[in-house]
């Protein structure tokens, strides 16, 4: 679950281009702070607990304040208008830290937490799962709000045509549509 985490952070990162449009950028920041936030909370509440109840791991303590330095840059990203100067450069220091963050926790805390914690894993998932619903439900108007905003205008004409000819395909199959009468080669 963590790693999934970490992926789509990393994805949404590589979606930020500074010369997008505002609301692009402000959708794909605002997706990757709430994303933050709640990987933050989990692993705080529940992931890192178990590992310090195993190992003396000095990441973890490294990791608790990488987590404030990324709540500190989101607070100042959630401040801004993309438009405003250092928008750009909040981001990129955010994706900085995190890529640090994740570097760390993928080669040296996740395969420790493997071998130490097998039997749990399983656990530990399920109480992140339930514990990720109760962060983000009361949420999902943002998450979605920000996801259409993190949609570029080029993505949103390829669903439009995805949509259309979908609509096509269910009007023709209901009988709603008669291909038939259009006829395609050699007229008479």
């Amino acid at each position: 679950m963590i790693r999934l985490d970490h992926t789509h952070v990393m994805s949404t990162f590589h979606q930020y281009r500074p010369d997008s449009p505002s609301r692009v950028k402000k959708g794909l920041a605002n997706t990757l702070c709430t994303a933050l936030e709640v990987h933050a909370q989990l692993e705080e509440e529940i992931f890192y607990p178990a590992m310090r109840a195993v190992t003396q791991n000095d990441v973890i303590a490294k990791s608790l304040e990488e987590h404030q330095e990324m709540r500190r840059l989101i607070g100042q990203l959630r401040q801004m208008e993309p438009d405003t100067t250092g928008y750009d450069e909040t981001v990129a220091d955010l994706m900085r830290d995190v890529m640090h963050h994740v570097a760390d926790e993928e080669t040296l805390v996740l395969p420790e937490a493997e071998r130490l914690l097998a039997d749990q894993l399983g656990e530990l998932g399920m109480q992140m799962t339930k514990r990720r619903l109760q962060l983000v439900r009361p949420r999902t108007g943002e998450i979605a709000l920000d996801m259409g905003r993190a949609v570029s205008g080029h993505t949103v004409a390829l669903a439009m045509v995805g949509v259309t000819a979908l609509g096509l395909l269910v009007a023709r199959r209901s009988g709603h549509l008669d291909l038939s009468r259009f006829k395609v080669g050699k007229s008479a």
